[in-house]
C-alpha cells in the first residue's frame, strides 16, 4: 500500500489524525505504526481504548479498498470488537492485520496491536462491508 496513494489519503482525514505509517507485508498482511502521543492517550496516560478501535478499522477498511478498487469496489467498516490486553504509554503501537475471510460482499480481518517489546497489547476483529463504488460528482 503506497503511504502517498491518492486512493487511500493515509495522511488526511482520521489516518492522519492517528498518524498512521503503513509497511505493507504481503497480500493478506498488513502493518502499520503510530506513535504514541498525548492525543491518543486517556488522563492516565496510556493510550485509550477508542485509539485501537480506530486503528484496527482504519488499517482494515484502508487495506480493503486498496485490494479491491480496481473491481469497482469500495469499502466501509461494518463491525469491531476489540479487546485490551495490556496497556502502552510510550514508544509506539505496532499494529499488524490479516485476512480471515475474504467474501464477495464482506471481508473479516484480525489487527493485533503490539509494544516496542513485542508484547501482545490488543486485539481487534473488524467486519468490513464491500459495496460498489461511486465517484463523488464533478465540483
Amino acid at each position: 500500500m503506497p503511504r502517498a496513494s491518492k486512493l487511500i489519503p493515509t495522511t488526511e482525514g482520521f489516518d492522519g489524525t492517528l498518524g498512521l505509517v503503513f509497511d505493507p507485508t504481503a497480500p493478506d498482511e498488513v502493518r502499520a505504526t503510530i506513535a504514541v502521543r498525548d492525543g491518543l492517550c486517556n488522563p492516565f496516560g496510556i493510550v485509550h481504548g477508542g485509539a485501537y478501535s480506530g486503528i484496527a478499522e482504519s488499517i482494515a477498511t484502508a487495506s480493503t479498498i486498496y485490494r479491491v478498487h480496481r473491481t469497482g469496489q469500495g469499502a466501509i467498516g461494518m463491525g469491531n470488537d476489540t479487546r485490551l490486553l495490556r496497556p502502552i504509554s510510550e514508544g509506539a503501537i505496532h499494529a499488524q492485520a490479516r485476512t480471515i475471510h475474504t467474501g464477495r460482499t464482506t471481508w473479516l480481518w484480525d489487527v493485533d496491536f503490539h509494544d516496542d517489546d513485542g508484547r501482545l497489547c490488543a486485539t481487534s476483529r473488524v467486519t468490513v462491508a464491500l459495496r460498489t463504488y461511486r465517484p463523488p460528482p464533478e465540483a
